[in-house]
């Protein structure tokens, strides 16, 4: 009975959407957008999450007391909702290409990027899709470019980053048993380097099975931790992602700010869109307290380092004829935006502020 009604719910709204979806009626597009973030924030926030598997279990007669957020566990949903919104979105401005139906369901939840990413864009797929007839379909080449891919993904993933899991990096369980300086650094360092092997793994195994199908993703990773400062660390660390942010929420926004009457202030308007961009992204892994800090931390970052480089243009440009001052202005680059990243992701490992507030008074020897 129930997966009955779920069929019909969601065939309802898709009737009802189809015209629309093709005369691009600007209200029906911008309430499926609200819809999906609406039920986006459902599913992020566990107690609301929880609330709705607790109404669920008393609709079919189960014992409430067991709901929990996992009952509602939507694997891959992060992804699919922003390529959702990407093509909704693009179909209201008129910038989404023609695709057929076989093209845009194969976009939406193709396999190996469907779980973590990269987020593919559709007219970059499409691509893909229409060159399909003529990729050899036994191709060596091929096959050895992402067997090779797939088998460094699988190396960094379930070797590098599972070995540090195993007790080598931060962690809920290990967070409250820290008791000296030193060691809070290695773990942190140790997660540090569990979060990008593990991403970046998974990256490669998708990229790599991707190419077996004749797709070829995106690059989501590109030497993050040797950025030297923090507007190339994100421009290099889950691109895709970071990317999705630019055009969805930092651009309009921006536009948006702009076009007000009277303009606020240039320096208010930067803050605001790199702090609403980076909140979008930390409230994107969670609804939680933490993640929204993370978000603010990068965001301010972010603004920081707009004002640092307008401010020192100028004088970056003198270091041209000065390559040993040039590489010690990196070298402290590099060390205070690795660390700075590395120290944001405490907000990141741990799930409450005041865990966090600890494991960071205990890494400069402080109790908190």
């Amino acid at each position: 009975l129930w997966v009955a009604v779920g069929l019909v719910a969601v065939y309802i709204p898709t009737v009802a959407l189809r015209r629309p979806l093709y005369t691009r009626q600007w209200g029906t597009l911008a309430g499926a957008m609200i819809f999906i973030i609406l039920l986006f924030v459902v599913l992020k926030a566990t107690p609301l999450t929880t609330s709705v598997s607790s109404a669920g279990r008393a609709l079919t007669g189960q014992d409430r007391a067991l709901a929990g957020a996992i009952d509602l566990n939507w694997i891959g949903f992060s992804y699919v909702a922003f390529r959702l919104i990407h093509t909704l979105r693009d179909r209201q401005t008129g910038q989404l290409p023609a695709l057929s139906l076989r093209e845009y369901m194969t976009y939406i939840v193709f396999f190996p990027a469907f779980i973590a990413g990269p987020i593919d864009r559709a007219e970059r797929f499409q691509q893909d899709m229409t060159a399909l007839p003529q990729v050899k379909r036994f191709d060596g080449e091929r096959f050895l470019r992402a067997f090779e891919r797939i088998c460094i993904g699988l190396f960094k993933k379930f070797v590098i980053a599972d070995l540090l899991a195993v007790g080598l990096s931060l962690s809920p369980s290990n967070a409250p048993l820290l008791d000296s300086t030193f060691w809070a650094w290695v773990l942190l360092y140790g997660y540090a380097l569990r979060l990008f092997f593990d991403f970046a793994g998974y990256t490669d195994i998708a990229i790599g099975i991707g190419i077996l199908f004749g797709v070829q993703l995106p690059e989501n990773f590109k030497a993050p931790y040797l950025k030297r400062d923090i507007t190339t660390f994100w421009q290099s660390w889950h691109i895709t992602l970071s990317n999705w942010a630019r055009f969805y929420v930092f651009s309009p926004l921006s536009r948006n700010l702009l076009r007000r009457k009277p303009r606020p202030n240039p320096v208010l308007i930067v803050l605001a869109t790199q702090t609403a961009t980076m909140v979008t992204i930390g409230l994107w892994h969670g609804i939680t307290w933490n993640f929204l800090i993370w978000g603010l931390w990068h965001g301010v970052a972010l603004f920081v380092h707009k004002q640092y480089t307008d401010r020192t243009r100028k004088w970056y440009r003198t270091l041209k004829d000065k390559p040993w001052q040039s590489r010690a202005v990196e070298g402290v680059g590099w060390f205070i935006t690795f660390h700075y990243v590395v120290l944001g992701w405490v907000w990141f490992a741990l799930p409450t502020p005041s865990d966090s507030v600890q494991v960071i008074g205990r890494l400069f020897g402080l109790s908190l």
